[in-house]
């Protein structure tokens, strides 16, 4: 995969946004700082890990979906802090429907639980690769939704989700700006 290549198709999925993303570059997952690093340079759940660093669940709010012509559904989201506008982390979701069951569908269309929460509740066999880290600079529309200055700079990640082994969902996931360890 190049990386590019894949945020580039994702971020294709909504167009007529804001500039999304000013700068990109794909960086070693060994140079990112901290806490970003133990943020994304893994393969977890993205909902567990922003739920144990923010000390709280998180809810998925839809910005835009999109069905295509195969019913590959996509979505652009913001999860916050449970019961807050906060954001936490902004992402793109296209998920291929065949490798999950109905019930599985249903509750991720119904936009009410985060895509991990729901996998997770469903017990789906699943694997997530890490694709790439990307350290961002964040665009007009990037800034607005996870409510940071344009041009301040972030990270965030590509990875597959396989779903009974086979590659379900592709995801960008761009956490808020956080600060530095100490």
């Amino acid at each position: 995969m190049n990386p590019l290549d894949e945020l580039s198709r994702l971020t294709s999925l909504f167009p007529g946004e804001k500039t999304l993303i000013e700068a990109v570059e794909h960086v070693p997952g060994s140079l990112v700082p901290e806490p970003y690093k133990s943020m994304l340079v893994h393969d977890r759940h993205m909902t567990i890990t922003m739920e144990q660093y923010h000390g709280c669940a998180v809810d998925v709010h839809v910005l835009d979906r999109t069905t295509d012509a195969d019913g590959i559904y996509g979505r652009k989201i913001i999860l916050t802090r449970h019961g807050t506008d906060i954001p936490v982390q902004f992402g793109i979701v296209r998920f291929d429907f065949q490798y999950v069951t109905d019930a599985v569908r249903q509750e991720i269309i119904s936009e009410a639980t985060p895509l991990g929460r729901v996998l997770i509740n469903h017990n789906v066999l699943r694997h997530i690769d890490l694709g790439a880290i990307l350290k961002i600079k964040a665009g007009p529309g990037l800034a607005e939704h996870l409510k940071m200055e344009p041009g301040q700079t972030t990270y965030g990640r590509l990875a597959t989700i396989f779903c009974n082994k086979r590659p379900a969902v592709d995801l960008l996931e761009i956490s808020t700006p956080l600060e530095p360890a100490t």
